[in-house]
Order: C-alpha cells, then sequence, then structure tokens
C-alpha cells in the first residue's frame, strides 16, 4: 500500500520518484521502454524475477530495464515499512542531453553478448549521498528545474559508470537503444571460455539458476557444470598440443581461474598431468 508519494519530471516524463509503501506489498513493473534505478531508503525490498528472489537491503540499489513481463518488488513483513527512490532512465532524454559527447556507460558494448536485466547494487557510499541530495528536492519541488534536473541525471550516471558493477549496467542499457534478444546457445558459446560461474551464466541469460539447469539440459543434455569444464578441458588439450603458451596462461584463457584445479581437472580427464600431455604429443 503506498501511503507517500512524490514525483519529479523532466521533459513531461517521469524522472525521479520517492516511494513510501506500508507492508506487505506487491509492486508489479509495467510494461515500458525505459531503464530504472531503485534505491532503498529503508527496509529491505525482494526483487523477483522468473522464479528467482534478490534480498535489495537498506542502502542497496537495484538496477533494471523496465520492459520485460515477470518483475515485481514485494516485502511482505507485516511490521515493515520501505521507502524507495526511482530514477528513470528514458532513451529520449538521454539522447537529447547527451547528443554529442555520451558517456562510455551509454554506448554500445563491443562483444558482449548478454540478455542481463538487472543488477543489485551493493551499499555505494557516494551514491546514497548524492540520494540525500535528491531528497531536499523532493520536500522542495519549487527550487527544481530543467537545469538543475539535467545535472543530476548526469551525475547518477557518472556515479553508476565509476561502481564496479558499470560494465553491467552498460549492457543493460544498451538494450533500450539496440533491443537485441539473443539466443541461449549464443549466451552460453560467448561465455563459455570466461571465468565465469553458473551464477553468473544463469544472470546472463536472463534466468534462475533453477530455470538456467533446465534450459541448458535441453538443450545440451548435459549439467552445465560437468559441459562446460569438458569443453574448457578440450580447449585446453587443443592450446597445448599446437601453441608454446605456458601451462598458466592456458589454463587462464580457457577460463579456469586456479592453475592447481585446471591441473587436476586435465589430470582426471586425460590421464597425464598438462606437461606430460604436451611432452607426449611432441615426441
Amino acid at each position: 500500500m503506498v501511503i507517500d508519494y512524490k514525483k519529479i519530471e523532466l521533459y513531461g516524463k517521469p524522472l525521479m520518484q520517492k516511494v513510501v509503501l506500508k507492508t506487505p506489498f506487491e509492486f508489479e513493473f509495467p510494461v515500458s521502454d525505459y531503464a530504472c534505478f531503485l534505491f532503498s531508503l529503508q527496509g529491505e525490498m525482494y526483487f523477483h524475477i522468473d522464479d528467482d528472489q534478490v534480498i535489495v537491503p537498506t542502502n542497496y540499489s537495484l538496477f533494471l530495464n523496465c520492459f520485460d513481463n515477470g518483475k515485481k518488488i514485494t516485502n511482505s513483513n507485516a511490521e515493515a515499512r520501505n521507502e524507495l527512490v526511482v530514477i528513470s532512465f528514458h532513451p529520449d532524454i538521454l539522447k537529447k542531453i547527451y547528443e554529442k559527447d555520451p558517456p562510455f556507460i551509454l554506448q554500445q558494448p563491443i562483444n558482449r553478448i548478454s540478455n542481463q536485466s538487472s543488477e543489485k547494487i551493493n551499499n555505494d557510499f557516494l551514491i546514497q549521498k548524492y540520494i540525500e541530495g535528491l531528497l531536499f528536492y523532493f520536500e522542495n519541488p519549487s527550487l527544481v528545474n530543467d537545469e538543475i534536473l539535467i545535472l543530476k541525471l548526469k551525475e547518477i550516471v557518472l556515479l553508476l559508470s565509476q561502481t564496479r558493477n558499470a560494465s553491467i549496467i552498460q549492457t543493460i542499457l544498451s538494450q533500450l537503444f539496440s533491443p537485441v534478444a539473443y539466443t541461449f546457445k549464443q549466451v552460453i558459446e560467448a561465455h563459455i571460455f570466461s571465468p565465469v560461474s553458473i551464477d553468473d551464466l544463469a544472470r546472463k541469460t536472463n534466468l534462475s539458476v533453477s530455470s538456467f539447469k533446465r534450459e541448458f539440459a535441453k538443450h545440451y543434455d548435459d549439467s552445465p557444470a560437468n559441459y562446460i569444464k569438458n569443453k574448457r578441458l578440450e580447449r585446453a588439450a587443443e592450446l597445448l598440443f599446437a601453441t608454446d603458451n605456458r601451462i598458466t596462461d592456458i589454463a587462464f584463457e580457457c577460463g579456469f581461474n586456479d592453475l592447481a584445479n585446471f591441473t587436476k581437472s586435465f589430470h582426471d580427464k586425460y590421464n597425464v598431468a598438462p606437461s606430460s600431455y604436451r611432452g607426449k604429443n611432441e615426441r
């Protein structure tokens, strides 16, 4: 239940909103053509997509595109209260204010194949201070004008570009300007030799881990962990045979981030250590 609501518009569209919600509540995202940044001022919110749930505590935030069905935030605690600040990223407004020199986070990612549409952002001190500054404008709307709002929008874009989540936020924003949906297999094959976890791959396919595993089994008739490990080891064997690269470099190139784990996995599959495998094929 909404018990307080404030909105600030830019060019006739909602830019910033402050919402106070009495729990329990359930809010489903509308189908729309923009992305949004949700900051939890007070209380935990639970973000649902597919059959997964992400907890977003106080002072944490969430960045997502808002044009997929099936997304919602909830809080079922009858004794709680939630306060949220929502900042909307409309593609036409972003194009207008960055007409000549868009920052990298608004540029098209290079060779980044992913359908990921949401990202949790951990407690960030600068973003928290930015949100505290916005509260003044919600309480004093007569002081707001377009120039101030453009500066505040550019400021949050800059702050997001400095977080460790910047590359994923760039991917999500790029979906607003070039909406491309990659197939499940395209996403898997693009990242199979990258040092990503099963959780990471699930997010890149925009699925929960359980749904990802079911979908993977349908396409590959194998578990993700087993299939990916075998493909990485097969690629490593090819590189050991065809190149003089260091074994450590080959392991990392094939997606292993631990040399000891690579050596053990390689020995389990080929009954020989990587160095011996290379030596055997040189004879």
